[in-house]
């Protein structure tokens, strides 16, 4: 019962140390990282769900932060080599390292992929998964943001983002993209929905 309880309360220490992690990079950057608190773990299995899974080709996670969407990727069967995570603060990219083995953490620009990872070819990805704070850009440069990481996709994958808005947040009106979105996972705080964007096949 002790070491029960013991166990309990470490758990809960780590807890409070990644979310205390995470407030204060907020605090110190908030239009960096768009969220108060890490994801949910049901937030980021709704995420991972969209992930194909007869692909072998590289997954990219943006924006991870302290790993919350991460461990959901990688507990939907993504192999750890599959996986490159793109973050902009090197506090969140020391921390990716320490909790995950083998995945590859990028510290560098996620609204700029093409300058942070010029050797990655167009069309490679199985897969992109965004927890970038795409509402605190104007809409022009979210679509910008949309168009150019969907050029390292291959044909028809996914571009996975979550958002707590009413509306998505990239508008794809008159544009050759498609979106879906999820109904709302309330056992995420704040409430938030997963938006899939993909390129029309013609």
């Amino acid at each position: 019962m002790l070491s029960e309880t013991k166990g309990r309360a470490n758990s809960a220490l780590k807890k409070l140390r990644k979310d205390m992690q995470f407030v204060l990079e907020w605090a110190g950057n908030p239009l960096q990282v768009g969220a108060v608190a890490p994801s949910s773990p049901y937030l980021g299995q709704r995420m991972a769900s969209y992930i194909p899974p007869y692909s072998r080709k590289p997954v990219l996670e943006l924006g991870p932060g302290t790993g919350a969407v991460t461990a959901a990727v990688l507990k939907s069967g993504i192999a750890p080599t599959r996986l490159i995570a793109l973050e902009y603060s090197p506090e969140f990219c020391e921390t990716l390292r320490q909790k995950f083995d083998g995945i590859s953490v990028v510290q560098g620009d996620a609204y700029n992929i093409a300058a942070t990872l010029p050797q990655l070819p167009q069309g490679s990805l199985s897969a992109i998964v965004s927890s970038l704070p795409l509402m605190n850009k104007a809409p022009r440069a979210r679509l910008a943001c949309l168009r150019a990481a969907l050029d390292y996709l291959e044909p028809g994958a996914p571009f996975i983002q979550f958002s707590y808005a009413l509306k998505p947040p990239v508008s794809v009106k008159g544009t050759e993209l498609t979106v879906e979105r999820s109904n709302w996972i309330f056992k995420n705080l704040p409430p938030a929905r997963v938006w899939v964007y993909r390129r029309a096949a013609f």
